[in-house]
C-alpha cells in the first residue's frame, strides 16, 4: 500500500512538473513573439524621391500605412480602403495646408515630404482596417495619431460651445482671398451610442475621421436626414 501511494505521489509531481514546463514555455514563446519587429509590406525611405513608386504600387489596394518623421522619429499610423487615393491626398500641398488640423498634415508641411519615411505595415480586406491598424496603435502608439481609438475616431478633438461659436463666427467674418474656391463647411458629428460630440472644420475632415466618403454626409445634409447614419452618428452644420 505504502508502494502504491509513493508511486501514486510520484506520479502526480511529474504530472504538475510537466504542466508547469508546459506553461512556461508557452509564455516564453508569447513573450518571444511580442517582441518580434513588424517587418513591413513595403519601405519607402525618402517619401520625395520615392513618390511615382509610392503612387503606382499602392493602385487599387488597401491597407496600414505609417508615417515617420526622420528628424524626431515621431510617426502616424492610418488605413485607408484606398492608398492611392489616399497618398495623393498626402502629395498635394492644398489639401495638407486645408487639413492643418492634423498633426500629420502639419508635420509634412514643416519638415517636407524628403524627411519622411513612409511603409505599409500590410494590405487587408476593407472589412478589417480599423481593427487591423488598431493594432499597430497598440503596438507603436504614434504621436501625430488626434484620436485615441481608430475604431473610435472621435474620441479626440472636443471643443466646447463657447469655442464652436468662435469657430463659427470666425469662418463667417473672414472675406475669402480670390481664388481660394468655396468656404469650408464647419459640421458637428454626434455619437449618440457613445454620447461624444466633435465638431469639425470640413466635411472632408470629418468624413476621413469617420473613415467614409464625404458624398455621405454631403447626402444626409441635402435629403435633411433625421435618422442617424448607421444608427449612430448625426450631423450639423454651425
Amino acid at each position: 500500500m505504502r508502494q502504491f501511494k509513493k508511486s501514486g505521489l510520484a506520479a502526480s509531481v511529474v504530472c504538475y512538473l510537466l504542466l508547469l514546463f508546459f506553461c512556461l514555455d508557452f509564455l516564453n514563446s508569447f513573450c518571444l513573439l511580442s517582441l518580434v519587429p513588424i517587418v513591413p509590406i513595403k519601405s519607402y525611405l525618402n517619401s520625395d524621391t520615392c513618390k511615382e513608386e509610392i503612387l503606382s504600387e499602392n493602385k487599387n489596394k488597401s491597407g496600414i500605412y505609417m508615417w515617420t518623421n526622420n528628424i524626431n522619429q515621431k510617426i502616424y499610423i492610418g488605413s485607408s480602403n484606398n492608398l492611392n487615393k489616399r497618398f495623393r491626398e498626402y502629395f498635394n500641398i492644398n489639401h495638407l495646408l486645408k487639413n492643418k488640423s492634423m498633426s500629420i498634415c502639419c508635420a509634412l508641411v514643416k519638415h517636407e515630404y524628403s524627411n519622411f519615411s513612409l511603409e505599409i505595415l500590410e494590405y487587408c480586406e476593407v472589412s478589417e482596417l480599423l481593427i487591423r491598424e488598431k493594432h499597430y496603435w497598440d503596438k507603436y502608439t504614434p504621436e501625430y495619431n488626434i484620436a485615441q481609438d481608430p475604431t473610435a475616431p472621435m474620441s479626440g478633438r472636443k471643443h466646447s460651445d463657447k469655442s464652436k461659436q468662435i469657430m463659427s463666427d470666425a469662418k463667417q467674418g473672414q472675406p475669402r482671398p480670390v481664388g481660394a474656391g468655396r468656404p469650408s463647411q464647419l459640421i458637428e458629428v454626434t455619437d449618440i451610442k457613445k454620447n461624444t460630440t466633435v465638431s469639425y472644420n470640413s466635411i472632408r475632415e470629418a468624413a476621413r475621421a469617420l473613415n467614409i466618403d464625404k458624398s455621405v454626409i454631403n447626402k444626409y445634409f441635402s435629403n435633411n436626414q433625421q435618422k442617424p447614419y448607421k444608427g449612430q452618428y448625426t450631423f450639423k452644420k454651425l
